[in-house]
C-alpha cells in the first residue's frame, strides 16, 4: 500500500481563532478522491492508494479552491501531472476511517496544485517571509492558472507583495472573470483591515461579474470581520450581499449569528434569521443562537417562538438544538417541557448527556423542587454518566435555595473530594447558609477555599459582609475575621474601609474603630476621606454620638485640620445643641489660617443662628464676603436674607437684592418667595410689585405667606384696589388663611374704613374662619379712637361670648382708650383684670397707664410706674419718659419736667 503525504493549508493565518460554524454538509459539494483514504494531520495529509499498482504524486491542497456552492468548476493549474482534478460532487471524504468535516476558509475553490513547478522556473525571489515575484521572467503571456497559483503563495507569504503581483494582473489583463483572484486579494486586504479598498474590489467584481456574483467575495469579507469582531462591519458586509441581490449560503448564516451569540447582539441576530428563513435556508446554528440569545436576555416568549419555528422549517436538529431548547425552559422554569425535551432527544438517537442531566438540574434546583434535583443526581450512574463538576456546583445550589445547610455541606465536601473547585457562587450560597446557622467555624473555612480558588480578597470579603448582614449577625464578623485574612485586610485601604464602612453602618463604631487602630497602611488623604465617610455615615443614621466618637479617635497631627471634617463635626454638635463645642472647632479653624468655603460658612452661619446669636451669624457673612473666591449659593443666599430680616437689617437686605440681580442666580419659586418675605421693608412697593408680577408670569404660584405680605405692603400704602384684587387672586387659589382676613382688616382699620373694616369681619365668618383676637383688637382700636364706645362695647362682648381670651395688645388698646377719655376708673379696673389674668403690663402698658395717669392729673402715680417698671426688669424707653415729660407739663410741673428731660440726655435715650 502506497501513502503519500499532503500538506493541507486551511487558511494563511495562524490564528487559533476560529468560528464555531455549524454547518449541514448536505447541502455542501464533497471533494473526494475515489479509491483513497485520506488522514488528516495537524499539518499534512497522507493519502494511501488501494491498489498496489498506483502511485500517486504529492499535491497541495488550497482553501481557496473550496467552492461551498455546488459548482464543479475548479481552475486547472499547471500540467495534468501537477493536478488532480475530482468533480464528483457525491462522493464523501474519509477521515481517520470515519466521516469527519474539516472547517476552512468559506467562498473560495478547492483545488490540489503541484508545489514545484514553479520554483523550478525560478519565477519567486526572496525567502518565505518576504516571497516575491521576478518580474523579469514572467510577461503577459502567462496563463490565467499560473497567475492564480503565483498569487496564493504570494498571499500564503507577503501581503504587501500579493497586492503587487494582484496589480500586475490588473494591468496585464488577468482578472477577467477571475473569482480566484478576487477571492484571494479580498483575504489580503481583510487581514490588514482595508475594508475600503475591499468595498472597491467588490464593486469592481460586481461590474466584472454582474449576475454571477456569488457569495463567495462577501463570506471572505464577513469571516475576516467575524475573527476580529467587527460587528458594525459584519453587517454591513451583510446588507451590501443582500443590496446587490445576492443569495447568502449556510456559511454565511452561520460566520455571522456565531457572533451575534458570543456578543449577544439580539438585534443584529434577529435581523439576519429572518433573511435567513426569507431566502428558505436552514443554519442549525442560527437558531441555536437565537434561542441562546434570547435565553440569556431573559426573553422567554420569544426563546419559545424560535423553537416553535424549528419544528415549523422541519430542522434536522443536531445535539446543540435539543441542549439548547432544553436550556431554555430550564432557565424559565418550565420543567415538564423540559423533560419531553429530554425523552424526545433520546427517542432522537442521541445519547444520554450529562450536560442535559446537568440542566435539568439546575432547573429543578431554581424552583427548590430538590427531591427531582436528587432522583436525577443519583440516576446518572444507570445512564452510564458520572456527575461532574457543574452536577455538584448544581446541586449545591439547589440545596442553598432550598435552605437546607447538611445536604449542600455534604455535596460541597464530595466536589472537593473529588478533586473539583466550587465556584463564587457556591462560596456564597454556603457562606449564606453558615450566616443562617451561625456556623463561624464553618465559614473561616470557606473563607480559606475561597482564597485558595483564587478569590479577590475584597470580594470575598462583601460577600462575607453582605451573608451575615442579611441573616442579621454582622456582630459575629469580629469573631470570623482572623489570621492570614484579617492580616490582608490591615495591609489594604479598600478591604479596610469596606469593613469599616460595614461596622459604621450598624453601628458597631467601637470594632471600626479597633480596625482603624490595627491597620497597617498609610495614606494621609486617604485616610481622611475615609474617617470623614465614617463620621457622615453615622450622622445619615442618626448616631450623632458614634460621630463624635470617631472623631475624639482620630489620629492627631500637627498640619493644618481637614476643613470638611471640621464643618461636619460643627454641624454634628449644633445638631445635638453642643453649641459650645460647635464654635470652640469653629474658632480653633479660624484661628489656623485655613481657608473655608461656602459649605463651611454656610454650616458656621447655621449653627450661630440655631443658638439664637444672630450678631455673630452676622458677623461671620461678614467675613466670607471678605474671602476671595466664594460665592453664595441659592441656599446661602435664601439664609442671608432671612438673617438680615430678623436683625432688621434694611441696607443689607437692599444691597443683596441688588448684588442678586447682577448675579446669575437661578430665581425658582421659593427663591421668589424668600425676596419678597424678607424684603417687604426693605425695597419700594414698585419693585416688589415688579417681582411679584414677573414670578406670576414666569408660572410660579405664591404662598400664603407672601400673599399675606404683599397685602400687608399694599395696605400700609393705602393701595386698596391692588389690596382686593390680590385677596381675590389668593381666595381663588385657595392660600387665604386667618392671617389674610387680619391683614386686610388692619389696612382698613388704619384707614379709618370701618365699612369695609366690618365687611371683611363678616366674611371672615361667611368663610368658615373664626375671627380671630388680632381681628377683635383692630376692631376696639377703631371703634375706640373712632369714638365709637357703643361698638366698641360690643365688640369686648363679643369677644367674651366668643370666650376669646384678651392679650397685652388688648388690655393696652382698653387702657389707651379710657386713658385718653379721661376714665381713669375705667383704666384701673383693666388693670385689675391683667393682673388677676396673672399678666401684669408690659413695656407698652406702662407707657400707656403713664399717659392715662398724666391726662387724669395722676402725675405721682405716674412717676411712680416707672420705678414699678424697673423693678419688674422692664427698662423704659424714650416713649416712657415722653409721655412722663408730657404728663408733668400738662400738671404745670414744669421743673420736674426739665430734670426728667436732661436725664433722658444724659443716658442717651
Amino acid at each position: 500500500m502506497a501513502s503519500l503525504k499532503l500538506p493541507i493549508s486551511l487558511h494563511s493565518s495562524t490564528d487559533s481563532k476560529k468560528l464555531p460554524l455549524c454547518i449541514n454538509p448536505d447541502q455542501f459539494p464533497i471533494f473526494s478522491i475515489t479509491s483513497y483514504y485520506i488522514h488528516v494531520t495537524s499539518r499534512a495529509c497522507i493519502i494511501t492508494s488501494l491498489n498496489n499498482g498506483n502511485r500517486v504524486k504529492r499535491i497541495n491542497v488550497s482553501p481557496l479552491d473550496t467552492d461551498i456552492n455546488q459548482s464543479d468548476n475548479v481552475n486547472r493549474v499547471g500540467d495534468d501531472k501537477g493536478l488532480l482534478h475530482e468533480r464528483n460532487s457525491n462522493s464523501r471524504l474519509q477521515v481517520n476511517k470515519r466521516k469527519k468535516w474539516i472547517r476552512r476558509d468559506v467562498g473560495l475553490d478547492f483545488s490540489i496544485t503541484r508545489g514545484s513547478e514553479l520554483e523550478k522556473d525560478n519565477i519567486f525571489v526572496g525567502g518565505d517571509s518576504e516571497l516575491d515575484v521576478n518580474y523579469g521572467l514572467i510577461g503577459s503571456d502567462l496563463t490565467l492558472d499560473h497567475c492564480n497559483a503565483i498569487l496564493k503563495r504570494l498571499e500564503k507569504c507577503s501581503d504587501s507583495n500579493c497586492l503587487k503581483f494582484f496589480e500586475w494582473m490588473r494591468n496585464n489583463g488577468k482578472l477577467e472573470k477571475n473569482l480566484v483572484a478576487y477571492n484571494l486579494i479580498l483575504r489580503v486586504l481583510g487581514r490588514g483591515e482595508e475594508w475600503d479598498k475591499a468595498t472597491l474590489i467588490i464593486e469592481e467584481m460586481r461590474r466584472s461579474f454582474g449576475c454571477e456574483l456569488n457569495f463567495q467575495p462577501f463570506n471572505t469579507m464577513i469571516f475576516s470581520c467575524c475573527k476580529q469582531e467587527r460587528v458594525e462591519l459584519c453587517g454591513m458586509w451583510f446588507r451590501m450581499m443582500l443590496e446587490f441581490g445576492v443569495r447568502p449560503n449556510v456559511a454565511t448564516i452561520g460566520m455571522l449569528m456565531g457572533l451575534y451569540q458570543k456578543i449577544w447582539n439580539v438585534e443584529e441576530a434577529e435581523f439576519v434569521f429572518t433573511q435567513m428563513r426569507r431566502f428558505g435556508i436552514v443554519c442549525q446554528l442560527a437558531y441555536s443562537a437565537m434561542v441562546t440569545i434570547y435565553t440569556r436576555s431573559r426573553l422567554y416568549e420569544k426563546a419559545e417562538e424560535i423553537i416553535a419555528l424549528m419544528k415549523e422549517d422541519k430542522v434536522k436538529m443536531n445535539l446543540e438544538n435539543w441542549l439548547v431548547m432544553l436550556n431554555a425552559y430550564c432557565q424559565q422554569g418550565k420543567l415538564d417541557e423540559a423533560e419531553k425535551v429530554f425523552v424526545s432527544m433520546h427517542e432522537a438517537g442521541f445519547p444520554q448527556n450529562i450536560v442535559a442531566y446537568n440542566m435539568l438540574i439546575t432547573g429543578h434546583g431554581k424552583i427548590s423542587n430538590m427531591e427531582v434535583a436528587q432522583r436525577l443526581f443519583h440516576n446518572l450512574t444507570d445512564a452510564g454518566l458520572l456527575p461532574d463538576e457543574t452536577t455538584y456546583r448544581s446541586m449545591i445550589e439547589g440545596w442553598g435555595r432550598a435552605n437546607d445547610y447538611k445536604q449542600a455541606k455534604w455535596h460541597y465536601e464530595e466536589l472537593k473530594r473529588l478533586g473539583f473547585k466550587p465556584n463564587s457562587s457556591n462560596l456564597y450560597t454556603l457562606i449564606n447558609l453558615t450566616a443562617k446557622h451561625g456556623n463561624e467555624e464553618e465559614a473561616i473555612r470557606i473563607l480559606e477555599d475561597m482564597m485558595s480558588i483564587g478569590c479577590q480578597h475584597s470580594s470575598i470579603l462583601s460577600t462575607l459582609l453582605q451573608a451575615y448582614e442579611i441573616a442579621g449577625r454582622i456582630d459575629r464578623v469580629p469573631l470570623i475575621l482572623n489570621g492570614p485574612f484579617y492580616k490582608h485586610v490591615l495591609v489594604n485601604p479598600t478591604s479596610c474601609s469596606i469593613l469599616v464602612m460595614a461596622y459604621v453602618k450598624h453601628c458597631l463604631a467601637d470594632d471600626a474603630i479597633r480596625v482603624l487602630g490595627d491597620k497597617k497602611w498609610k495614606d494621609r488623604v486617604f485616610e481622611d476621606n475615609l474617617y470623614h465617610l465614617l463620621i457622615c455615615s453615622s450622622k445619615e443614621l442618626g448616631c450623632l454620638e458614634n460621630s463624635v466618637k470617631i472623631y475624639t479617635q482620630m489620629p492627631k497631627c500637627d498640619e493644618r485640620p481637614n476643613v470638611h471634617i471640621v464643618c461636619t463635626m460643627i454641624d454634628i454638635y449644633s445638631a445635638m445643641g453642643k453649641f459650645t463645642e460647635a464654635e470652640k472647632l469653629y474658632l480653633d479653624l479660624k484661628s489656623s489660617a485655613t481657608a473655608m468655603d461656602m459649605i463651611g460658612f454656610s454650616i458656621v452661619v447655621r449653627m450661630y443662628v440655631k443658638s439664637g446669636n444672630l450678631k455673630k451669624a452676622c458677623a461671620v457673612l461678614d467675613a466670607m464676603e471678605k474671602q476671595k473666591g466664594i460665592v453664595p449659593d441659592v441656599y446661602m443666599i435664601r439664609d442671608m436674607l432671612r438673617i438680615y430680616q430678623r436683625c432688621n437689617m434694611v441696607e443689607k437686605l437692599q444691597k443683596l437684592y441688588y448684588k442678586i440681580l447682577k448675579r446669575d442666580v437661578t430665581w425658582d419659586q421659593e427663591m421668589y418667595n424668600c425676596v419678597i418675605n424678607c424684603c417687604s421693608r426693605a425695597l419700594p412697593v414698585d419693585e416688589l410689585t415688579k417681582i411679584f408680577d414677573e414670578m406670576i408670569h414666569r408660572g410660579f404660584t405664591p404662598n400664603t405667606i407672601t400673599f399675606n405680605v404683599m397685602l400687608d405692603v399694599y395696605g400700609k400704602h393705602q393701595l386698596f384696589e391692588k389690596v382686593r384684587k390680590l385677596f381675590l387672586m389668593a381666595k381663588k387659589q385657595g392660600l387665604i388663611d386667618v392671617i389674610s382676613y387680619n391683614t386686610v382688616i388692619a389696612a382698613y382699620g388704619k384707614n379709618r374704613d370701618i365699612t369695609k373694616m366690618s365687611s371683611t369681619v363678616e366674611k371672615m365668618q361667611f368663610d368658615g374662619f373664626t375671627i380671630s383676637l388680632e381681628a377683635y383688637n383692630c376692631m376696639l382700636d377703631v371703634y375706640g379712637k373712632d369714638n365709637q364706645m357703643e361698638s366698641f362695647r360690643k365688640v369686648l362682648e363679643r369677644m367674651k361670648e366668643s370666650s376669646c381670651g384678651a392679650d397685652h395688645y388688648t388690655y393696652n388698646i382698653m387702657m389707651n382708650i379710657y386713658g385718653e377719655k379721661g376714665w381713669i376708673d375705667e383704666v384701673s379696673g383693666v388693670l385689675t383684670e391683667l393682673k388677676q389674668n396673672g399678666l401684669g403690663p408690659d413695656l407698652c402698658g406702662y407707657n400707656t397707664l403713664i399717659k392715662a395717669y398724666g391726662i387724669a392729673g395722676m402725675v405721682e402715680s405716674a412717676m411712680c410706674l416707672v420705678k414699678e417698671m424697673r423693678e419688674n426688669g422692664i427698662k423704659p424707653d424714650k416713649i416712657t419718659y415722653t409721655n412722663l415729660i408730657t404728663a408733668l407739663k400738662r400738671n404745670d410741673k414744669f421743673l420736674e419736667a426739665v430734670r426728667w428731660s436732661l436725664w433722658m440726655k444724659q443716658t442717651g435715650v
